[in-house]
């Protein structure tokens, strides 16, 4: 049994959201990444995503311990691809993806993964697309521990992002 319970996030959840994101922002400061270094993300992404249902919130004994935007729209920098999708069908796209640190948890980005999949295929969606900076081997390891295969290049606010897909049965 996954002792991680995922959810929607609520206003309520709002402040503590933004602070799993400041310590996101300030580890990939401290492992040397240029990745959320430019003002982004900030509350009123988180508010943003709250507002359109994208928030979500992992909780471990009713302790909010990571946070993930799970959109089923089409995400537009994911239509250029330099490389090539694995499915050109239905997806569930995957943005800002964080951790606490207070406490920091193992598993934390893989049990996240493991609950936006079985969201998606109660969805009845069977493809997650997701990216991710070069240099952010947390993320790198959990795509490719959970079986997510590398298809190229896309760009995302002016940067070049490794993208990934997993295909659900």
């Amino acid at each position: 049994m996954n002792k991680f319970e995922i959810r929607k996030a609520t206003l309520a959840d709002k402040g503590r959201i933004w602070e799993i994101i400041q310590q996101a922002i300030a580890l990939r400061k401290e492992q040397g990444s240029r990745q959320w270094q430019d003002g982004y993300p900030n509350e009123d992404v988180v508010q943003s995503d709250i507002d359109k249902g994208y928030g979500h919130v992992v909780e471990v004994e009713n302790r909010i311990v990571g946070y993930v935007a799970i959109i089923f729209d089409v995400e537009p920098a994911y239509n250029d691809i330099d490389g090539k999708w694995l499915s050109d069908g239905q997806y569930v796209g995957i943005h800002r993806l964080a951790s606490a640190q207070d406490p920091h948890m193992k598993g934390v980005g893989t049990g996240i993964m493991q609950g936006v999949e079985k969201i998606a295929v109660d969805h009845g969606v069977y493809s997650i697309k997701v990216d991710t900076n070069f240099d952010n081997g947390g993320m790198l390891h959990v795509f490719d521990k959970l079986g997510y295969q590398y298809c190229g290049e896309v760009h995302f606010r002016g940067a070049s992002r490794k993208a990934f897909e997993k295909l659900l049965n």
